[in-house]
């Protein structure tokens, strides 16, 4: 499960672990739509999430 936020003044969104605060602002998802989200062109996605943060800078570590 993850939580979408975005900011459209910035065309920036973020994917964060499930939230435990309501916020009207942030958007739940289940595992299977987290991973297949796009985002308009021109936009940027941060995962934010913790595991793919880790994966992401391992997988770098490899590349380097």
């Amino acid at each position: 499960m993850a939580t979408l936020t975005y900011q459209y003044a910035r065309s920036v969104a973020w994917l964060d672990g499930l939230s435990d605060v309501r916020d009207p602002h942030g958007y739940d998802l289940c595992e299977r739509h987290a991973e297949r989200l796009r985002v308009p062109h021109g936009w940027r996605l941060e995962e934010r999430r913790p595991f793919y943060a880790l994966a992401s800078s391992s997988s770098q570590l490899l590349a380097g």
